[in-house]
């Protein structure tokens, strides 16, 4: 393992507390770094969004609290939930007086932890609802899509949820749009190496050298073929193919399409695939209104891509292009 920490029981803390001290502007948390909000935080008189997961997985979800977009995160261990009370601490830092909208992925621990938290901050009077990202189409077929991963389709509900809470409007408006969004988002990933998570100090999975597997999560878990390597064509052919025929998208529609970096996958590789994907969007007769190529949403070192497809109306394309600021990203 050729990583850079101190001790693997501190790898969160540590990353946590440089995270705010490299954005002081932007971030904070108070006695619990598991907790970061909005360094304005709590923004009155707007609802506010909040989501949390496990860390290793940078610019998800931490990263993209900020202008725009998210108000709050809980933060938990690599690959870990975050707790309950973690995510209440966030709940009640954010609160500004019109409600609480939770996005976050379809993960056991996450959706137990959340429901908590929800029913501590009701308590509290502090209304929230919550949107679960399941837009992973290898993790389950259409006629069990509730039972499907939450991948990198949430970075389209943070971004067009939190720019209508940025324009004022009410937690039924803004739980609409991210429910709208997400029902137009489809993911699919391969994979190419396994990742290591500091506290265990060794793979979480084997991957021999000129395999691939096709669907695999962000945590490791299993996807639905283990085959050889092919050509970035054929990869992105194969991603493409698979989101695209389970979103179903008429022709003439608009989308917007992230070619997404898992953590040691170079950005050039990442534009050859995004080439073929493109290819293949627009010879399906739809438009790209809006393409990201980068690392959007990762797994520590794991080496592979995924490929997000997001359907889009005249308002989501507009929230898409509304002004954001966070520390991983920028928008107007």
């Amino acid at each position: 393992m050729r990583r850079f920490f101190n001790n693997p029981d501190t790898y969160v803390t540590d990353m946590l507390d440089g995270l705010v001290k490299a954005y002081p502007k932007a971030l904070a948390f108070g006695d619990d770094p598991h907790a970061i909000v909005r360094a304005d935080a709590p923004v009155e008189g707007k609802v506010s969004l909040a989501t949390g997961g496990g860390s290793g997985h940078l610019p998800v979800f931490l990263g993209y609290v900020g202008e725009g977009m998210l108000d709050g995160c809980a933060v938990g261990d690599v690959f870990n939930s975050p707790t309950a009370e973690q995510m209440l601490d966030v709940t009640r830092r954010i609160h500004g007086g019109k409600g609480v909208l939770y996005i976050y992925g379809n993960y056991g621990g996450d959706v137990m932890n959340f429901d908590m938290s929800t029913e501590m901050a009701e308590m509290e009077d502090i209304e929230v609802r919550t949107m679960i990202v399941a837009d992973d189409v290898a993790s389950a077929g259409p006629d069990e899509a509730e039972r499907r991963r939450g991948v990198a389709g949430m970075v389209f509900a943070f971004k067009t949820a939190g720019a209508k809470a940025a324009a004022g409007a009410s937690l039924d408006e803004v739980e609409e749009i991210a429910k709208r969004t997400l029902a137009g988002t489809r993911s699919m990933g391969v994979a190419l190496s396994p990742c290591i998570i500091p506290s265990v100090g060794k793979p979480g999975f084997d991957l021999a050298e000129g395999e691939m597997e096709i669907g695999m999560g962000i945590h490791g878990e299993p996807g639905a073929k283990r085959e050889t390597l092919q050509s970035a064509d054929e990869v992105a052919e194969r991603l493409a193919t698979a989101v695209l025929d389970d979103l179903a998208p008429a022709s003439g529609d608009q989308v917007a399409v992230m070619m997404n970096g898992l953590g040691a996958t170079p950005p050039e590789d990442l534009f050859i695939l995004y080439r073929k994907v493109h290819e293949i969007v627009e010879g399906r007769g739809l438009s790209v209104h809006k393409a990201y190529v980068g690392e959007y949403a990762t797994s520590m070192e794991m080496a592979g891509a995924s490929l997000t497809i997001c359907r889009l109306d005249d308002e989501l394309a507009g929230l898409l292009d509304a002004p954001a600021r966070t520390p991983f990203f920028q928008e107007g």
